[in-house]
């Protein structure tokens, strides 16, 4: 293992740490994120057409996603707070797959990325999904959720192979 791939997380005992960014510069940092909810054709056509009783599945899984983005140093132990600039959430709906898509852009201006809370808004959002969609479809299936890029930082440039 080379220096670069050292575990920052932790110190050199294996105690987990809290990274110190401190010295760091501020730079633009952007991540997007992406995942997906399988289900039945009929929950689909229900979500699109906007009939579940507990109301506008995509609009309250978008607040979700988004607050869940500012929450993400409250919810994974060792995220640092960050002061998000940008956070786009877009739903992409596909009858042939029976899947909600979900993408999630983060943006800051600050010294840690933002991988965690682009992941972060992705997984809310689904879940958010299902919660509002369970009670027609309990087998519902989260998936595939992973970074697809973040830009910015000391580590550069990161895409996902396709």
């Amino acid at each position: 293992m080379n220096k670069s791939d050292k575990l920052t997380h932790l110190d050199q005992q294996g105690t987990a740490r809290m990274v110190d960014v401190g010295d760091k510069s501020d730079t633009k940092r952007t991540a997007i994120a992406e995942g997906a909810v399988y289900m039945a054709l009929e929950t689909l056509r229900a979500i699109q057409e906007g009939v579940l009783k507990k109301g506008d599945v995509l609009a309250v899984a978008r607040i979700a996603g988004i607050m869940a983005a500012k929450q993400t140093a409250n919810l994974i132990p060792l995220c640092h707070p960050i002061a998000l600039t940008h956070i786009d959430i877009d739903f992409t709906l596909d009858e042939s797959q029976k899947a909600i898509s979900i993408r999630a852009v983060v943006s800051t201006t600050g010294k840690t990325g933002v991988e965690m809370e682009a992941l972060t808004a992705v997984s809310v959002a689904a879940l958010t999904i299902y919660d509002m969609a369970k009670a027609i479809d309990k087998a519902m299936q989260i998936s595939n959720i992973r970074l697809l890029e973040k830009h910015g930082g000391k580590s550069g440039t990161y895409i996902a192979q396709t």
